[in-house]
């Protein structure tokens, strides 16, 4: 039984994960409107003054809520750090999630993730970063039973235009190491994308407009 309960875990996970080939300028693409959606002048999204307070940001369009009974989440992405008045190269990036529980079939969530503690980038960069483990989380724009006041890693989510959100424990980071080699050409780690490698022309929209949101800010604190 529990054997068979594993296989069923396994293929369901499977089924939620985008395909490997997916193309990584199209979710560049998306990457650029989830952030112009999530910082939009509504109020309820990001506020500019919190993007000037991240180390780094990641960007997850379209992650997905697993299916009912059996839960698992999955969404791939990019993560940029700060370096002075830009930011760094974005690197490709993995969200998984697993638990068990009712959850809502098949939902796709636009999340953005503010790392407010630079101390914490080499963790956040290395082959696996645990939200409970190796951190607090708590969402910004929204309630969460689980958030932690003091939490140094803040998510954002947003849904057909309203808040959506679940439990953040045990949601893991990984770097997308086909993402990186698809972008860059070669395998290559995000730590040292982040240290210093050339953007190709393909990422320069996600670069450029994370760049505009901080010298936005930095505008209208003048």
């Amino acid at each position: 039984m529990r054997t068979a309960y594993a296989a069923l875990v396994f293929v369901m996970a499977a089924g939620t994960r985008p395909a490997a080939a997916e193309d990584v300028p199209s979710r560049l693409g998306k990457s650029v409107a989830v952030l112009n959606k999530l910082t939009d002048s509504s109020g309820h999204g990001i506020r500019l003054e919190q993007i000037t307070s991240a180390d780094c940001v990641v960007v997850i369009p379209g992650f997905k809520k697993g299916a009912a009974v059996v839960g698992v989440s999955y969404g791939r992405g990019f993560i940029s750090c700060r370096n002075g008045e830009s930011c760094s190269a974005p690197g490709a990036i993995t969200l998984e999630g697993g638990s068990l529980g009712v959850q809502i079939s098949g939902e796709k969530i636009d999340i953005v993730i503010l790392s407010l503690d630079k101390e914490r980038r080499s963790k956040l960069l290395s082959d696996r970063f645990t939200i409970g483990s190796d951190a607090s989380a708590a969402w910004g724009n929204g309630k969460s039973i689980h958030a932690d006041p003091n939490a140094r890693i803040l998510f954002f989510g947003q849904t057909k235009g309203a808040f959506a959100g679940f439990d953040l424990d045990g949601i893991t980071l990984k770097p997308d190491d086909s993402g990186n080699e698809a972008l860059y050409g070669k395998p290559i780690k995000n730590s040292e994308i982040v240290e210093g490698a050339t953007a190709p022309t393909v990422a320069q929209p996600l670069l450029s407009k994370l760049t505009s949101l901080i010298h936005s800010e930095s505008a209208t604190s003048k």
